[in-house]
């Protein structure tokens, strides 16, 4: 594992204006003695700036881990925390707004709507959310330069290759600004060499940007460019 120093990552505790904070998060799915413990007491902090990546076995938690800390879904205790706000003691509809303007996620499959350009891609986030001006159109067409799909701005999903949806949905998830990016399994669809660079991109833009972001990935040949590795076996992180 590499660290990016000083000068590109804020210290651990650094949240109050960003980042994100799990404190003692439990999830329990199922009832009765089909009860599944999927996240035990975790606890972990990640700053603005800081690409964390967490690896571990299918069915270690890892993808529990994204949908709490993304709002997708309540922990049956705990707390989650994003820019200062707690995400938990929200209503259904503060989460969905807070998900929308403070959140990025990247899928396995990049979930690209496949009637919309790239740069449309990009663009309806903010269309939806009321916040569509000059300044976002040229956010979209930075973030799409970023992400080397400048030649592509205006092709639809069907019309890139692999590599090229990813970064699409990379650039997507960039858009709003978000204090958090949470990315799960960026690389299951690659090849090595394509890999590498989907998972240099994360790292770069989260340094650029300042975003505090979760990666979980199975792969632990990639997890060279994050600042920091947990390991997650049987709900719990180390």
């Amino acid at each position: 594992m590499t660290t990016t120093g000083t000068d590109r990552r804020a210290t651990p505790d650094a949240t109050a204006s960003g980042g994100l904070r799990l404190h003692d998060v439990s999830l329990t799915l199922g009832d009765g003695d089909t009860a599944v413990t999927a996240l035990d007491h975790v606890g972990l902090t990640v700053a603005p700036g800081e690409f964390v990546a967490v690896v571990g076995p299918s069915g270690s938690g890892k993808s529990s881990l994204l949908a709490v800390a993304g709002g997708l879904q309540r922990p049956t205790s705990g707390a989650v925390h994003i820019a200062g706000t707690e995400l938990t003691a929200l209503s259904d509809k503060e989460r969905t707004a807070a998900r929308r303007r403070h959140i990025g996620f990247v899928f396995q499959q990049s979930n690209l709507l496949p009637s919309l350009t790239v740069r449309e891609q990009l663009l309806l986030p903010l269309h939806i959310d009321g916040r569509l001006d000059a300044a976002a159109r040229t956010r979209a067409d930075e973030l799409i330069a970023a992400v080397d799909l400048a030649h592509r701005a205006g092709s639809r999903p069907h019309q890139l290759s692999g590599g090229e949806r990813q970064r699409a949905g990379l650039a997507r998830a960039l858009m709003t600004s978000p204090a958090v990016l949470l990315v799960d399994e960026p690389t299951s669809a690659l090849d090595r060499e394509r890999s590498a660079e989907a998972v240099r991109l994360i790292a770069e833009q989260t340094h650029r940007h300042g975003t505090a972001t979760v990666m979980v990935t199975h792969d632990t040949a990639i997890m060279d460019a994050a600042d920091r590795v947990h390991e997650m076996v049987d709900g719990r992180l180390s």
